[in-house]
């Protein structure tokens, strides 16, 4: 069994470099897996592994200038979920393109998951998923509005194409840990939307704190790592993964005409070339080949 820890936090970082390589090293040397993504505004990543690394990395996050306030979220993998660790330079910890974006500054109001479902059932509150379009697909909150992003780079230009449909509304927004919400809650902040709320903790909080019965979650929670998916309690969800398209499928997605391992599902099927078809095919080719040596080959 995997520990897997699911972290944020906003902080100052000036040398990058220096923060990188022991934080690397560490992870390196107690065997944890995944990916951590440090910039000047601060760190963000999910990764795995045994009870005790996980503690020591966390201690060692905390330790890190500004950080000793860390937060994360905590699960459980049967199998590693990652293939590989990877401690990243990046120039945002989460890619929004809104240079004037300071969540050290102010962000909106935190909800804890217990108190979510009043909130969001507020006839005066409208509820937004800040979350990708192949994430909201496999699940969200019953009646929230998805702007059918493809990245969260486009969530500013969503907003300033629908922001007059919400005048005078609450706004609360949600995403699967909370980073996204640091950000566009600020943004509509800083556009003069003066009530806007953010779920505490993400999805994966409300999932793990709120008993199904209660639930006002329809679906499964996509997650970045091997598990594809989780639902309430955390538990791995039903999904895998497209690796051509990188979206989630089911397993009965896969009985379809159009799925080939790592090459096409019915999702992108029309959307990649012939050339890209041979290429992941050679990919597919190498890894069993790899297989077969006993070796590991990295999918990218």
């Amino acid at each position: 069994m995997f520990t897997v820890a699911a972290l944020y936090h906003f902080t100052r970082f000036d040398d990058l470099p220096a923060l990188q390589r022991p934080l690397a090293d560490l992870c390196e040397s107690k065997g944890i897996k995944g990916t951590l993504l440090l910039a000047h505004e601060g760190i963000n990543g999910t990764v795995a592994g045994t009870r005790d690394a996980i503690d020591e990395m966390i201690a060692h996050i905390q330790a890190m200038p500004g950080c000793a306030g860390l937060e994360w979220k905590e699960s459980t993998a049967q199998n590693m979920p990652f293939s590989r660790m990877k401690v990243r330079l990046k120039r945002e910890i989460v890619t929004m393109g809104q240079p004037d974006i300071d969540p050290l500054a102010r962000v909106g109001h935190y909800v804890d998951a217990d108190d979510w479902n009043d909130l969001i059932q507020d006839p005066d509150v409208v509820v937004i998923d800040t979350r990708n379009d192949y994430e909201v697909a496999i699940g969200t909150f019953d009646g929230a509005i998805d702007p059918k992003t493809e990245s969260f780079g486009q969530f500013p230009e969503w907003w300033q194409d629908n922001k007059d449909k919400f005048e005078g509304k609450k706004v609360a927004m949600f995403c699967t840990g909370g980073i996204r919400c640091e950000k566009s809650t600020n943004y509509l902040l800083g556009q003069g939307v003066e009530d806007v709320y953010h779920l505490k903790g993400g999805i994966l909080k409300y999932l793990e704190e709120v008993k199904a019965d209660d639930s006002l979650w329809k679906g499964s929670c996509f997650v970045f790592d091997g598990r594809v998916s989780v639902g309430h309690g955390l538990e791995e969800g039903p999904h895998e993964l497209c690796y051509a398209c990188r979206r989630p499928i089911l397993p009965e997605d896969m009985q379809h005409p159009a799925y080939e391992e790592g090459v096409s599902c019915h999702q992108c099927i029309d959307e990649k070339s012939d050339a890209d078809k041979a290429r992941f095919r050679e990919r597919q080719k190498q890894m069993a080949l790899a297989r077969k040596r006993g070796t590991k080959h990295f999918r990218m």
